[in-house]
């Protein structure tokens, strides 16, 4: 203090300066006003000044980590997100921690004394007059606080309620799910006429240095308008919802537009293949609805096709399937397609005319005139099922099944 007392008596030579270490001492002096403003800004003190120029002096810390930190770094060490903390039972992980909006249910003024003060809770200028600071009617006060009570309790009830899902395939899966269109584009454009719907919701993991397994929530949507217009997307988020959210934007500028015969079936046949799962397709008539993985029906209704029968075979992975159909259906050949690639009409037999074939596309250009070249031996891949089932010779899978006998 006699270091205190002595950078003192040097700022200010007109008075005399005494300060306590802790609390704080009043003296009178006689200096200006600025020389003590900046000697108590530099010990970390605050310095007033009344009238017969009495000066009152006390510690004071001018910053903390409050109001030099942000709100987003004040949240990450209350929530643990960095550091030691996230490292902590890695293998039992505990609940986390979610960030809370503490500015939620607050309004600027109000409080439990129910003061009204001009320009924030109250108008400055009322019948002409200027207001003051006044102070509500207990009445008023405790029904103010009630409704204050009412809305934040609101609020958690309706965290709690969980979303009805419509839709959906049977089990407790998030696959089927209808969801609402994705969010308007950046012109104001909307898109009411597509339906979106969950393929897949999965929790993926990846391994991080400082966190270790830091857990995401994988989401696979489908996106159609039942006019062959159709695309899919994947998005990855901390939590459900906005992955989805993520997900149904995304797909919304990846569409791809496929061709239908006749509004209800694919024009031919198709084998696809990616990566270990193989998609065979058949085109089929009216009235015979989808016959095939209930990921690949989903999809087709969203494009519009009414009448397909596929098989899956290999790898039943929902992501593989989903990119094998959408590869298999953008390299299908339409009918106007094959007659310019080959020069020669295309025709098609069909029940209701009998032995009579009808013309379906006819080529741009000149006509060939000598036929389409035939292998003695056709090249047709064959699956050993299909021709087992053709020769009678498919049995069923209980055929050589034990039964126990009681």
């Amino acid at each position: 203090m006699a270091a205190v007392a002595a950078i003192g008596r040097a700022c200010c030579a007109y008075g005399a300066f005494r300060a306590a270490w802790r609390g704080f001492a009043s003296v009178p002096v006689k200096g200006s006003y600025c020389s003590y403003s900046s000697l108590s800004w530099a010990f970390q003190t605050r310095c007033s000044i009344s009238a017969p120029w009495d000066v009152t002096v006390e510690q004071r810390r001018q910053s903390s980590f409050f109001n030099t930190l942000t709100a987003d770094e004040l949240w990450k060490g209350a929530l643990a997100e960095t550091g030691v903390g996230v490292k902590k039972a890695r293998g039992k992980r505990r609940k986390k921690k979610l960030r809370k909006n503490l500015n939620r249910g607050q309004e600027i003024g109000e409080g439990r004394s129910g003061l009204l003060w001009p320009g924030l809770n109250a108008p400055v200028v009322q019948s002409g007059r200027v207001q003051e600071v006044a102070q509500r009617k207990k009445e008023e006060r405790e029904r103010i606080q009630s409704e204050i009570v009412q809305q934040r309790d609101t609020w958690e009830k309706k965290r709690k309620i969980k979303v009805k899902r419509e839709g959906g395939w049977s089990g407790h899966c998030w696959g089927g799910v209808i969801l609402d269109p994705p969010d308007p584009g950046p012109n104001g454009e909307t898109y009411e006429d597509f339906e979106t719907r969950v393929i897949e919701v999965k929790s993926v993991f990846c391994m991080k240095a400082k966190e270790g397994r830091k857990k995401s929530i994988r989401a696979l949507v489908a996106i159609g308008n039942g006019k062959g217009a159709a695309g899919f997307a994947m998005g990855k988020a901390t939590d459900r919802m906005n992955a989805l959210r993520k997900a149904k934007n995304k797909a919304i500028r990846c569409l791809h537009f496929i061709e239908l015969y006749q509004n209800h079936t694919i024009f031919h046949d198709i084998t696809v293949k990616f990566k270990s799962t193989t998609i065979h397709m058949k085109k089929q008539n009216k009235g015979h609805g989808l016959h095939c993985h209930r990921a690949i029906m989903t999809i087709c209704k969203l494009i519009g096709i009414k009448d397909m029968y596929a098989r899956v075979s290999g790898s039943k992975n929902l992501m593989n399937v989903t990119r094998a159909l959408f590869k298999g259906l953008t390299q299908q050949e339409t009918h106007q397609q094959l007659a310019n690639q080959k020069n020669l009409y295309v025709v098609e037999f069909r029940e209701e005319q009998g032995p009579l074939p009808i013309v379906v596309a006819l080529p741009e250009g000149a006509v060939r005139e000598d036929p389409e070249p035939e292998d003695e031996v056709p090249n047709t891949k064959l699956e050993w099922s299909d021709v087992k089932e053709a020769q009678g010779m498919k049995k069923s899978p209980w055929v050589n099944v034990k039964r126990a006998v009681w």
